[in-house]
């Protein structure tokens, strides 16, 4: 009787008891428990239940149980005013866009928009930011968005050795970073540079011996990070002297106000667009931008958003020069960061079209002023400021008597925490204060109190505020924003009709299963979702003392226990806040462990060929070089070649990396042996998280051998995915990797002998840890192994459906497949013409988001469905593929022509079906209904089949001409 009755675990699992027991029965089974014991090893079966139970009564928890429990921990952070500033802003997001877009499922849930035709809504907002981000920047090429604004640092600085003609004869390159800027972003940078051999010097740009040919690359910070306007223009021109390229990392509100950075001759720009609605959330997630030349687009990492046109001749947008994604270019990779934060991309995009150019200026120009009043005060009060102009940050040189100071920073900063206030400390007898968007008058004459001035001349610096204007050669001339798309939708009827309009063109989870194999697109629950929009989380500055955050510091120690419990291991970071900066980060944990023991030369990492894409990218980027392992006929590692190539580089072996259950979606009986083999020879096991959905409660990677495993908390751990990021990548490691895990300048974290920090906050986009939080809390241990048993049930029963139809590629040594399988679609082309890309748009015809394609095997599909689904939706995804067969088959006996066909032509538009003429050799209702049920909630593709290579060819990557706008 008193237990709830809002239990999760049924709400999260997709079929009840019948339908698990319809699908086991369809396997010759009688218990999940007989499927996984053929399914996973006994070898490395766990030996006792998960232990975690957060409701504390050893039952299973409601739902709102668990929420006002999290409200609970999150009201022990004490809200205060933070001045901080250091890239991190109080930010207000406009109501309509944080119900429209960052609450809404039908933006939220999304893949990566690899499948261009059924996402041009969120493409289109992608647009969006990379014009806008050009567009203020004044440089024309920008991609659609980085993690943070110091690893966005930190690409900029390999992307200028990759620009350089001649790096390779430099005997010590180095890139300087100017000491003005945020100390996080120096030292991210720094941790980049020091695994590739980089040399990282800091001081004064503008004293840069440029003429010694060694420095390929300066960073400076605009306006500084104490606040100054400084001007670069001469600074560009002795850096290109020297054959060096220029890399500004600006402050995007500010360039509503300041001269753009392409416009005193910087080559790159960086920074974060978190004061565009963002909030601070305790360091993430936020959306941090890189533009540059458009010579150097080619070398630019991450995502470029460009557009084509499609099969009817239509614009149409799809990712630009998708083969420079870095995870394909493996060990060639100039990146280890294939990740983007698409949705606060999205959410940032979307402010700056509701302001527009007007609305940014006007933001910019209170902040601005209501600085200069500030200052204004602070000077009638006897303290001092620098000369130059400034934009919402001060540096105040203490002078007069600040009230209970006692005449020192300390004292000053002591006295401001006990009024709720944070300052930051720049020196013994100097402050430093940022204002932001959400600066009130009282916000104001609070800090004109503490600093001694007299509250009530408020009015009166006002009044010299008003009169002020920023100086030449700083203030901007050109205009911003000037796209037709940024000056449109002002009013919130019409902002809230355009951002409707968009996300109709996108197909999500809130329409139909996507089943893509290796990204677990599983449920992600509202109430996980709801304590986003919590002030007492959203409104944390990630650099307030910690005294004041114990409601996060008690989040992270239970995610950090809990999964310390699901992988075995002793310890969890959870400062990488993407999955490939997990693996980064592990690797450097590995190398700073081999150096601690004298062993620095150990650099080889083994990686079989089946291994994930970000691996050998990833190794790379940690300075190791890459030795491939080979695969036998059925996708396992050969353990033969693993241990001829342990014994080749014996003396250097650092590490292996290996994916488990492997890519090709097979628990591999070897996997015990293999960390043994690399043990014996020095080296360390990485195991890649990626498939961590077949392993939860049923075995542990600690247990069973591994060292290091990163874990996708976007995957596993019900993040959601939102269009291409935000995600997370924490990495557990064994007890004697522990000391080693990344720490942070201006935080104390990581370990005793901690490597440099891999993100710009110390424990990433700490925000979203509230969602894994609520999943594990919610679900407790019980329900987290009931979970994977049913995503294995799920993939099995699928794979046996299917399997009468296509060829599945690998199974296990009983003939089962983990939480994922692949089909073979590469007999079609020579039986049919027909290829795995028509496939993947014919499933468009059904409501479908296509399984991945061509990985890890060319022309196949890789499934996964998670235990989110429901049988009724397997079955409909199953007939859906046993329909596409027979139109396949047709081809094949010759009644389907090879060229015009439902697989050819797919997807179908609702424009090519409306259309007055029509001379294809089978009907509209088979293109567009090919079954009765796809009728209830027909999701129409907005464009047809998209002409990539003409896209690649004619790279367009801003917001299309004024004249598409018209009929819109």
């Amino acid at each position: 009787m008193f237990e709830p009755l809002d239990t999760f675990v049924r709400r999260h699992i997709g079929s009840n008891e019948a339908e698990v027991g319809e699908m086991l029965q369809a396997l010759g089974l009688d218990s999940l428990d007989a499927l996984v014991k053929e399914t996973v090893p006994a070898s490395i079966r766990a030996a006792r239940s998960l232990s975690i139970d957060a409701s504390g009564r050893n039952g299973e928890p409601g739902e709102q149980e668990m929420l006002d429990r999290l409200q609970s921990i999150a009201a022990r952070n004490r809200r205060t005013r933070s001045y901080l500033g250091l890239g991190y802003h109080a930010a207000q997001m406009p109501g309509v866009i944080q119900r429209n877009v960052l609450e809404n499922p039908g933006w939220y849930t999304q893949y990566t928009p690899y499948q261009a035709e059924i996402a041009q809504g969120r493409l289109e907002a992608l647009l969006n930011f990379q014009t806008m981000i050009a567009d203020l920047t004044a440089l024309p090429i920008s991609n659609a968005s980085l993690l943070d604004e110091a690893t966005a640092a930190a690409e900029a600085m390999h992307m200028c050795a990759a620009i350089h003609p001649h790096l390779e004869k430099i005997e010590r390159p180095v890139f300087f970073v100017d000491a003005a800027c945020h100390p996080q972003t120096i030292a991210v940078v720094r941790t980049r540079a020091l695994a590739v051999g980089i040399e990282i010097e800091s001081g004064d740009p503008f004293a840069c011996d440029f003429g010694s040919g060694r420095i390929f690359g300066v960073l400076v910070q605009y306006p500084t990070t104490d606040g100054r306007i400084l001007d670069y223009a001469p600074l560009a021109t002795l850096a290109h002297a020297g054959g060096a390229l220029l890399v500004v990392a600006a402050d995007l509100l500010s360039l509503a106000l300041l001269r753009a950075p392409g416009e005193f001759g910087a080559d790159i720009a960086v920074g974060s667009t978190q004061r565009f609605g963002l909030p601070m959330g305790y360091g993430g997630p936020h959306a941090a931008f890189m533009s540059a030349r458009d010579e150097f687009k080619r070398q630019m990492p991450g995502r470029i958003i460009g557009v084509s046109k499609d099969s009817s001749g239509q614009p149409a947008i799809r990712m630009a020069l998708q083969t420079r994604e870095q995870h394909i270019r493996r060990e060639k990779a100039t990146s280890n960061i294939c990740t983007a934060q698409a949705l606060p991309a999205i959410l940032a995009s979307m402010y700056a079209v509701y302001h527009g150019p007007e609305g940014l200026r006007a933001i910019a120009s209170r902040v601005h002023q209501m600085a200069v009043a500030l200052a204004e005060g602070l000077r009638r009060a006897g303290h001092r400021l620098p000369e130059e102009p400034f934009f919402d940050t001060l540096a105040v040189e203490l002078g007069g008597v600040a009230s209970n100071s006692g005449g020192d920073a300390d004292g000053l900063l002591a006295d401001a925490a006990r009024r709720g206030i944070n300052l930051r400390k720049l020196g013994e007898r100097r402050v430093g204060i940022s204002l932001d968007e959400r600066v009130s008058a009282d916000d104001v004459a609070d800090l004109l109190d503490l600093f001694g001035t007299d509250p009530q001349a408020l009015e009166a610096l006002a009044a010299v505020a008003a009169r002020s204007s920023i100086p030449a050669p700083h203030a901007r001339t050109s205009e911003i924003l000037v796209h037709p798309v940024f000056n449109r939708y002002h009013t919130e009827h019409e902002m809230l009709r355009y951002m409707r309009r968009l996300e109709g063109r996108d197909l999500s989870l809130a329409h139909s299963m996507i089943a893509l194999g290796s990204c677990t697109m599983k449920l992600n629950a509202t109430s996980e979702m709801v304590p986003l929009s919590w002030p007492d989380l959203a409104d944390m500055h990630p650099f307030v003392p910690v005294e004041q955050a114990e409601g996060y510091a008690q989040i992270l120690s239970d995610l950090e226990r809990w999964l310390c419990e699901v992988t075995g291991f002793a310890a969890v970071s959870l400062q990488p806040n993407a999955g490939s900066q997990g693996e980064y980060a592990g690797l450097l944990v590995i190398r700073a462990f081999h150096e601690s023991r004298g062993e620095g030369h150990r650099n080889v990492c083994l990686i079989p060929v089946s291994a994930h894409g970000t691996n050998p990218a990833s190794a790379v980027m940690a300075g190791m070089k890459v030795v491939p392992v080979a695969c036998d006929a059925d996708g396992n590692i050969e353990i033969a070649d693993l241990e001829a190539r342990a014994v080749e580089y014996s003396s250097r072996l650092a590490a292996i990396m290996v994916t488990y259950p492997s890519t090709h979606g097979v628990f591999e009986e070897s996997i015990g042996r293999l960390c043994e083999i690399v043990h014996s020879h020095g080296g360390q096991v990485y195991l890649d998280g990626a498939n961590m959905n077949a392993q939860v409660g049923l075995c542990r990677p600690g247990d069973y051998g591994a060292d290091v495993c990163h874990l996708n908390l976007h995957k596993t751990f019900c993040i959601p995915h939102g269009g291409g990021g935000p995600g997370m990548g924490p990495i557990g490691v064994g007890r004697h990797l522990a000391p080693f895990l990344p720490g942070h300048p201006l935080v104390r974290c990581g370990g005793e002998q901690a490597i440099g920090p891999v993100a710009a906050a110390p424990w990433g986009s700490a925000l979203i840890l509230a969602i894994p939080w609520m999943y594990i809390a919610m679900m407790g241990g019980p329900g987290l192994e009931r979970a994977t048993s049913v995503a294995i049930l799920n993939a099995n029963y699928m794979a046996a459906r299917l399997g009468e139809f296509y060829p599945i590629l690998y199974r296990g040594s009983q003939g089962r497949v983990a939480h994922e399988f692949i089909l073979d679609l590469r007999p079609f082309k020579a039986s049919a013409g027909i290829e795995a890309e028509d496939v993947a748009k014919r499933l468009m015809d059904f409501g479908f988001h296509a399984p991945t394609m061509s990985f890890p095997v060319p022309g196949t599909l890789m499934i996964e469905p998670t235990e989110s689904e429901s049988k009724r939706e397997l079955d409909r995804f199953c007939e859906a593929m046993i329909a596409i067969r027979e139109e396949i088959r047709e081809v094949e006996e010759g009644r389907s022509d090879r060229k015009n066909n439902p697989l050819k032509h797919a997807p179908h538009t609702a424009a090519v079906i409306a259309s007055e003429s029509w001379d294809r050799p089978y009907t509209r209702q088979q293109a567009v209904f090919p079954r009765d049920w796809v009728r209830d909630g027909k999701f129409f593709p907005a464009v047809g089949r998209i002409d990539n290579v003409h896209g690649d060819r004619n790279l367009v990557c801003l917001c299309p001409p004024v004249e598409e706008y018209a009929n819109r």
